[in-house]
């Protein structure tokens, strides 16, 4: 995940693994009824219908027709990143990119749908009346990439090693998932417990697939950059450690003419770049090493593209809706430290920020300040909670502080000066409220300790940001410093929640499920390698989290996301950084895109193609 950027895009482990977490979705909509006790489906969504019906030929946000051929080269989400593993599945290593190429599923989803997925490797599925099964169809047709048929018992392994083997979000994520077993040859079916159903059967649906066979004679636990068997469009062709992965298209893929891959995986090779040095990577861009990227920092974006390539026409600046919840970007606090525990503190912290004077000064003012875990979309909290919230956090008032029931706290604002003493006051006095006396220059509790802070980072694009903020704090008696670790020395620490404070970014679904208990619950607290980067362990955070996946409608979801909000928000467990519903792109102008862009994805890989008569003309 790229962490010390000014806008952060991705997740730790690349994204297969953040697909795993994030396309976890829930009730099936029924298509034809199978018996009294089953309900048989082509696809499944959360609340409603499904907008493709089961003789669809393609998704709309797709040309069925796109050349196939050429090359992509570009900057993947965590491109500053090394990577020393083609296993995203498990917690060691850092894996490589685009794996999620290799690997099929039972169901995929559709990315112009809030929350709908279609069949893939299982042609359709039955979900029992109470909801405690799920039934999946295989298509015989299915093969992995030697050729040997992906089947029944195949799924199973890939269930039983993912939750036992696996990376930790998974065992999370799957524990309530009793078992998985093969009915035949090409029938699978998963059994679950307790009372929270609405998830699990898209959860399994959208589970990687692996070979049972090929992992038979190899260590799934381990690390490796062995190139994994897998079912899906892409195979691994070329690759340098911590350099760049080449995925090559195979042209004997199995579901190529499917109709969720119609259009769909136009390029012969995708090629994955890595750069340590950020500046290195975009002068290489400028020179024509690599054909595309994404452009996090605004003052490159506002500055370092005015340049011959641009102005003639052979390269492209495209700004790119992003109609998706905008990620919850923030200096993360680690409340696991006792220096932390206070909220007051953490508030401090956030006074201490002045965005506007950044905004204005580093920012070239493209970017507002985030103020929602589940920014830009409808479950962010505002005002003061509605009835319908008030009746899910009434019953835990007196765990709850007073704020939460007024309006949703919102970061202030400052006068833009990067040292509004106002707000250093304020902050001041927060902590001295918590028990941080100022003796002198520095700030300390009854024990005579100083409050110290740590930013933990692993290049230097942040320092720009961070510095000033530092200044701040340190006017406030607090020792603050910047901590540069290499990226993998960073990865470790993150993982073993040993830091300070980082800057992270994690994107929310538009139906939340059970990632949100990787994101704020408290087992992931105590779990190595969670999303739960602050630790936050709370009973009414629990608690709210279960009532969002207890919704049996989109109301009663976004009623239980916005009480839930409100009550992290009032917690102080970060300081919010900002965000733009927009995506900016350069690249050369050797590639066609469809007309209709996927409402809640950029579609570059899955939906452009190469056009050979414009990279002709460069």
């Amino acid at each position: 995940m790229r962490r010390d950027r000014e806008a952060l895009y991705g997740g730790t482990h690349n994204r297969l693994l953040r697909a795993a977490v994030g396309l976890l979705f829930g009730l099936f909509a029924a298509v034809s009824a199978t018996s009294a006790d089953e309900i048989e489906s082509h696809g499944l969504s959360a609340f409603g219908e499904l907008k493709y019906g089961p003789d669809f030929q393609h998704f709309d946000y797709v040309n069925p027709n796109a050349p196939k051929g050429g090359r992509l080269a570009h900057i993947g989400p965590a491109a500053t990143i090394t990577f020393d593993s083609f296993n995203p599945f498990i917690l060691r290593g850092d894996a490589a990119q685009g794996l999620d190429l290799l690997f099929d599923s039972l169901m995929v989803r559709a990315m112009d749908e809030p929350d709908a997925v279609y069949g893939l490797v299982a042609k359709t599925a039955k979900l029992a009346a109470d909801r405690r099964s799920v039934t999946f169809q295989l298509r015989p047709e299915a093969k992995f990439s030697d050729g040997s048929p992906v089947t029944a018992e195949d799924v199973v392994f890939s269930f039983d090693v993912l939750k036992t083997k696996g990376h930790p979000h998974y065992q999370i994520l799957l524990r309530d998932v009793v078992r998985a077993e093969a009915l035949g040859p090409h029938e699978v079916r998963y059994v679950f417990r307790g009372e929270n159903l609405r998830d699990l059967p898209l959860t399994v649906a959208t589970l990687p697939i692996l070979s049972k066979a090929y992992y038979a004679t190899r260590e799934f636990d381990q690390t490796t950059l062995e190139p994994p068997l897998g079912s899906g469009p892409y195979r691994i062709s070329d690759f340098k450690q911590g350099s760049f992965t080449t995925f090559k298209r195979r042209e004997d893929y199995w579901a190529k003419d499917l109709p969720v891959n119609r259009g769909r995986y136009n390029f012969d090779e995708i090629r994955y770049e890595y750069f340590r040095d950020r500046t290195a990577q975009l002068e290489s861009l400028k020179a024509g090493a690599y054909d595309l990227r994404e452009e996090f920092t605004s003052k490159d974006w506002a500055t370092a593209y005015d340049i011959p390539q641009v102005k003639d026409g052979r390269m492209v600046l495209l700004t790119l809706p992003d109609e998706s919840p905008s990620a919850a970007q923030g200096f993360f606090i680690n409340n696991r430290k006792p220096k932390f525990s206070d909220r007051r503190v953490r508030k401090a912290l956030d006074y201490a920020f002045d965005f506007e004077w950044t905004n204005n000064n580093l920012f070239y003012s493209l970017y507002t300040r985030t103020a929602s875990y589940f920014e830009n979309s409808d479950m962010k909290a505002t005002g003061k909670p509605s009835p319908e919230e008030l009746a899910l956090l009434e019953p835990y008032r007196d765990q709850l502080p007073p704020e939460v029931f007024e309006e949703a706290y919102v970061s202030p604002v400052s006068d833009g000066s990067g040292s509004d003493r106002r707000l250093l006051r304020t902050a001041a006095k927060l902590l001295e409220e918590a028990g941080w006396e100022l003796k002198g220059n520095q700030r300390v509790n009854k024990n005579g300790e100083v409050l110290s802070i740590e930013f933990l980072i692993y290049e230097p694009t942040f320092e720009r940001i961070i510095g000033p903020y530092i200044k701040n704090l340190k006017s406030l008696g607090i020792d603050a410093n910047i901590r540069r670790v290499d990226p993998a020395q960073f990865e470790r620490r993150v993982k073993a929640f040993d830091f300070d404070v980082i800057t992270q970014r994690f994107s929310m679904r538009l139906t939340p499920g059970a990632e949100l208990l990787n994101f704020f619950g408290s087992e992931a607290a105590d779990t190595e390698g969670s999303f739960n980067r602050a630790g936050i362990k709370s009973p009414v955070v629990d608690a709210l989290a279960m009532k969002a996946l207890e919704a049996q409608s989109r109301e009663e979801l976004v009623t239980a996301i916005r009480a839930l909000d409100r009550v992290l928000r009032a917690g102080h467990y970060w300081v919010p950084q900002w965000y733009k519903a927009s995506h900016y792109i350069a690249y050369w102008n050797k590639f066609g895109r469809p007309e209709t862009k996927p409402k809640y994805d950029r579609g570059i890989v899955d939906t452009w193609w190469y056009d050979a008569e414009k990279a002709a003309k460069l």
